[in-house]
């Protein structure tokens, strides 16, 4: 990683994605886990307080070594075994069929090659698994989606890779998930082109 991308960017994540309005949305997405949990794009361990009983053990994927750092008082004070197992999400390090869920909360925006990552999330989900997510990305509306592509070279530069215009339903599906449950909305005080968001839950196949 770069100086910024390894030293700023997991600084800039923490507050942004730490906001308490994001609290919510958190709370709504890992109420579902169960059993055991792959979390990639883990950062600063900020869903950790929300993480059901259900949960038995997480293997958290974190690239950034000052994202872990700023985890670890929330890593110390959980009641869910924690372990950083993995740096990209491109390339997990478990076996097949290893985990009952998965988690992704502002991750698939970021990572280069998301189809790829989606795949290995697949490999390593048992039969059934399932992913739950909250990701900002294409808006619903076309005005919207026309600004997010002008804007989103911008956005690469300036925040750490991330991308404005994903469409998250469609990366789920060609990568063999199925929808169980999504929610497409626009986040409260935030500009439309940033605030778009999907969240829900998609089975594996």
């Amino acid at each position: 990683m770069s100086f910024y991308g390894d030293r700023i960017v997991p600084r800039l994540v923490d507050v942004a994605c730490g906001m308490r309005f994001n609290q919510p949305l958190r709370e709504r997405v890992c109420a579902g886990l169960t059993g055991r949990v792959v979390e990639i794009g883990f950062g600063s361990g900020l869903n950790v307080p929300f993480y059901p009983e259900t949960v038995a053990a997480v293997s958290a994927v974190e690239p950034a070594d000052l994202g872990w750092r700023l985890a670890g008082k929330r890593v110390a004070e959980s009641k869910v075994p924690i372990e950083r197992s993995g740096l990209d999400g491109q390339s997990l390090p478990f076996e097949d069929n290893t985990f009952d869920s998965a988690v992704s909360t502002w991750t698939l925006c970021t990572i280069p090659d998301v189809a790829t990552a989606l795949a290995e999330l697949r490999r390593v989900l048992n039969p059934g698994g399932t992913l739950h997510f909250v990701e900002h990305g294409l808006a619903p509306d076309a005005k919207v989606q026309v600004w997010q592509n002008r804007l989103n070279p911008v956005q690469k530069t300036l925040c750490g890779g991330c991308n404005l215009n994903r469409d998250i339903r469609g990366l789920l599906t060609t990568a063999g998930f199925d929808i169980q449950d999504i929610d497409v909305f626009y986040a409260e005080d935030a500009p439309r082109f940033l605030g778009a968001q999907s969240l829900g839950v998609a089975v594996s196949r």
